[in-house]
């Protein structure tokens, strides 16, 4: 692994912002989860929600960060293939998941503000569950092809991937036989999900900000449209950034140093903000603290 190509000078400097947004993530959401558990008032459909989504953060940022740092800090650039290929499917499977949780989570959002006397009637606990399985099963069906079908593609030497962790396409670059089936799927299932997962946020909300115009106090459309403001925006830097290294990587390698960037940072930012956004700033799970 090169790191970030182009900025090998600048990685020491880069480490600290990269150091920084996962000891956030680490503290932020294992507070959360420790929280909610703890709490017996936060055992509802929105929290649980909340706790997958703050495990998978855990996951995909502790997948990467610890390796990256490792390249910025000591030079340490070797990762074996087996490693490299778990790596991957972390990477891309857990992502996939975040995608299923945040469409959950603006249905959630939805039932409790368009149908809030059905609230707990429509979200029951086995409900919770099913979507939370279904979100599992779905990364997994996606994401399994994309590692089986690497692992049979005979790899060039060297054995250089130019990014900062095991990303699919570039790994895929070190193919020797004919690739573009695997690139094609990649491509078509990373926008099938970033598409239409997004779609359905998009709908979710534009419904909830429907009912918060009809409301008649001032105060609370403010509050309803500042909350939704933030949700849609930490949103978007998980979509957008990713969709766009994504095709960055496709289709422009004149400055691969920006597609790293912006694939790292669509890993790194969304995990740390998370728990701020949907966390803090949530009433319940102030008292809960």
């Amino acid at each position: 692994l090169t790191g970030i190509p182009g900025l090998q000078h600048l990685h020491p400097w880069i480490s600290i912002p990269f150091c920084i947004m996962y000891l956030i993530t680490l503290a932020g959401n294992s507070s959360l989860l420790c929280l909610i558990r703890a709490d017996p008032s936060l055992h509802l459909p929105m929290f649980l929600f909340l706790s997958m989504l703050a495990v998978i953060d855990l996951v995909m940022s502790t997948s990467i960060t610890p390796k990256m740092l490792g390249i910025f800090w000591f030079h340490s650039t070797a990762i074996s293939l087996d490693a490299c290929l778990t790596q991957m499917y972390f990477v891309h499977a857990f992502s996939v998941m975040e995608s299923g949780v945040l469409v959950a989570m603006a249905l959630d959002r939805y039932v409790a503000i368009c149908n809030p006397l059905r609230y707990l009637s429509i979200l029951t606990s086995p409900v919770v569950a099913a979507i939370g399985l279904a979100t599992l099963l779905r990364a997994v069906v996606f994401m399994s092809p994309l590692t089986f079908q690497i692992c049979h593609l005979p790899l060039c030497r060297p054995a250089v991937v130019d990014h900062s962790y095991c990303e699919h396409m570039a790994v895929l670059k070190l193919a020797c036989g004919d690739a573009a089936f695997s690139n094609t799927y990649s491509l078509s299932v990373s926008t099938y999900v970033g598409s239409f997962d997004s779609l359905l946020i998009a709908l979710s909300y534009m419904l909830i900000l429907r009912a918060v115009l009809s409301l008649s106090s001032p105060r609370a459309r403010k509050k309803a449209f500042s909350t939704c403001g933030s949700h849609l925006c930490v949103m978007a830097l998980f979509y957008i950034p990713g969709l766009l290294s994504m095709y960055m990587e496709r289709y422009h390698q004149e400055q691969p140093h920006v597609q790293v960037l912006l694939a790292d940072l669509y890993l790194l930012i969304p995990p740390a903000l998370n728990p701020l956004i949907y966390g803090i700033r949530t009433k319940q799970i102030r008292d809960g603290v």
